[in-house]
Order: structure tokens, then sequence, then C-alpha cells
């Protein structure tokens, strides 16, 4: 982990002074179009990002939880910042390989800050390879989706679904068990890889729970039902994304129900995608956000913390159908409009698994797909 310098330290301090001071009252000078007002607490934390000039981020695909509007009220924000956005599929583990595989480069290569799912935090912690900030709403995420001591915080969690494509599904499945009929042959992908992605690893996870099984035993029932899938042949084996539902290649997809709502908003009927949440194996899951330990733009990550957590960054995720992390907060404050609060889908009757349990089902799930499952799951063309 690297060591901040002294400068580094003196404008953390300058920052939360400021924040505190604008909890006590007073309020914003007026500035012109674009520009941040002088007696903003984010004003020097700015300023020392836009002498960075540049944000890299990875992994944001621009249709999952509104990352595309994110982005652009963040440049709106704070002109002065581009930014570079690097492999918007990866999945968690390819991101931690990117912080890994640029460690000594500070190039455009190298992310700055990633978003990834719950057990990811914590290995990346172990492993040095982010660093510890906590922004100005630190109180409203729930302690149980963040590190105390702030080196990874959740941002947004949903449901895991099925998403879809109706003009290829005449009888859309209900639960897991029913991707066993017949009828699905050929139909089923995960949206990832199970060695590397968090939501293909809790699908695989999930769909061992709808057996009955819990903890470490639902993971390896998980494994034993997609070899049943796959022996059947109903499993198709490539990263399933929107474009390989609307065109019919995956018609059936298990992803989380933001982005099967988003995608269905998008394809605007062309053709109609349905969105199913089992009621057996129904898992939530948190995704985090993190600044790397070797971030060439640390000032600019942590602007971009800071905005993701506003009010505003929220509402963003909101407007993506992700519960934000901010969700009981903001709605007991009313800070988050009830028309978008009205949109998102259902959380009701989901079980939030402790990063303990995700940790002990990733570890069975990532060793032993290879050997159970036996079947390498692709990129899709």
């Amino acid at each position: 982990m690297r060591t901040k310098n002294f400068a580094y330290q003196l404008l953390a301090l300058f920052i939360i002074a400021a924040t505190l001071l604008s909890a006590c009252g007073g309020g914003a000078t007026e500035a012109p179009s674009g520009e941040v007002p002088s007696d903003d607490p984010m004003a020097a934390l700015y300023e020392a990002a836009k002498a960075e000039g540049m944000l890299t981020t990875i992994a944001l695909p621009h249709d999952w939880c509104n990352y595309g509007g994110i982005i652009e009220g963040f440049k709106a924000k704070y002109p002065g910042i581009e930014v570079n956005e690097l492999d918007p599929g990866a999945g968690s583990g390819e991101e931690l390989e990117a912080i890994r595989a640029n460690k000594d480069n500070p190039g455009p290569q190298a992310p700055d800050v990633i978003d990834v799912g719950l057990a990811f935090g914590p290995t990346a912690k172990e492993e040095g390879l982010i660093q510890p900030y906590k922004v100005a709403t630190w109180n409203d995420i729930p302690d149980g989706a963040k590190d105390p001591d702030g080196y990874w915080y959740g941002d947004y969690y949903g449901v895991l679904s099925f998403s879809i494509n109706t003009s290829e599904v005449a009888t859309p499945p209900a639960e897991y068990a029913d991707l066993l009929k017949p009828e699905y042959n050929g139909q089923i992908a995960l949206s990832g890889d199970p060695l590397t992605s968090n939501a293909a690893i809790l699908s695989v996870w999930a769909a061992g729970l709808a057996t009955g099984a819990t903890g470490e035993e639902a993971a390896q029932a998980g494994l034993e039902f997609f070899k049943q899938l796959n022996e059947a042949g109903n499993f198709v084996p490539i990263d399933g994304d929107s474009r390989t539902v609307g065109i019919g290649e995956t018609p059936i997809l298990i992803d989380w129900s933001y982005n099967s709502i988003a995608n269905d908003v998008n394809l605007a009927g062309n053709p109609d995608l349905e969105t199913i949440v089992p009621s057996a194996g129904r898992l939530a899951g948190v995704y985090v956000q993190a600044i790397s330990a070797y971030a060439p733009h640390p000032n600019a990550a942590k602007l971009w913390m800071e905005y993701l957590y506003s009010d505003e960054g929220q509402i963003g995720y909101a407007k993506g159908f992700c519960h934000p992390i901010r969700f009981e907060a903001m709605s007991k404050a009313g800070t988050l409009p009830a028309e978008v609060a009205e949109q998102l889908p259902s959380t009701e009757g989901a079980y939030f698994p402790t990063i303990e349990e995700i940790n002990a089902a990733k570890a069975i799930i990532t060793e032993g797909w290879p050997t159970v499952v036996g079947v390498e799951v692709k990129p899709s063309p």
C-alpha cells in the first residue's frame, strides 16, 4: 500500500473540516455554470482532481445501473476531468487483475477505481490492491456493506432474475428447477464467467440455494445443477448480455433484475423482455466501490467516490433500477424522489448473504466449475 504524502493528508483534513462546517449551516455561493462554488466542501478536492485531468474507470457498462448517465453527470458537474473508460465488460476478478498488472504503470491502462462484487472487496484489501477513503456520506452506508477502515463500501444492490426474450420463449420459466425442462434446450446463459464474474458466481450459488441446500452445500449443489443443465443441452456457455438475449442467441439470461429491466426499456419492444425473479433461491447482491492503491489519479478517484455517494449519484443509480446503498437514509430524509423509488424492482424476501458466506461459496464454485461442470464460458461473439 502506498503511503499518502503530506499534501494529501492536509487535503483530506481540509475536506473533512469543510464538510463539518457546511453541515452546521450557511448557504452556498452561486457559481458560474460548470464551476464548483468556492465554499463547496468539494471545491479543494475538485481543484486537485482537475490538476490531474483524468479519471480511469473499468467495468462500467453504460446500461448497467445507469452508469452512462452517471458518468455524464460527473463530467458535467466537474468539467476539466476526462473519464477514461477501460473494458466495460470486465468481471470483478478481471478488475483486480487490471490493478495487479499495472502496479508500476501510471498510464491509461491503470484503473483508478473499481466496482466489484461484495466478496472481492476484502480480497482486494488483503492483497493491498486498494486504499482507504471515507466519503462525506459515510454514516449513511449500512455497517454490513462497508469496511470499517474505508477500504471498500457498497454502492448499490439488486436481486438475481431471469431476463427472458418473450418472442423466443413461449412459456417463461418461473423457478431455477424449470430451467432443466427440455423446452429450454440451447437457451440459457449466465451473465459472465463463473471463474471471474461476481454475477455468475452468485447465479450458480442461487441455483443451489433453490434446491433447499444452504451455505457451502448450496455452492456444491449449484455446480451439480449447472452440470445437469449443460448435459441436458440447455446451457449456452457464452457470456450473455442484452445483445445475445435480444437476438435470441441466449433468450434466457440469469442476470441482475436491474439489468433486465433496463435492457427491456432500451429495446423498446424490439423484442419485449420479461423479468422474472424466482421465489426459490432469491438472492440479493451488493456491489462495492474502491480506489486502487496504485491509482494514477487519486484525487479524481476520491472526487468520483464523493459524486457516487452524493444524493445526485445515488439517484443516478436508482434511475438505472438499482437500489442505491443509501436507500434507507435517503428515503427517511425525503431526498429520494418518489417517482424514482417506485420504479425500483422489489427485493422482498431476498436473502442478503454475508461476506463470509459469499467467500466460501466463491471458493467452491471457482475451484469446482472446471471439473464439475467442465465447460468454458467464453465471451459472446
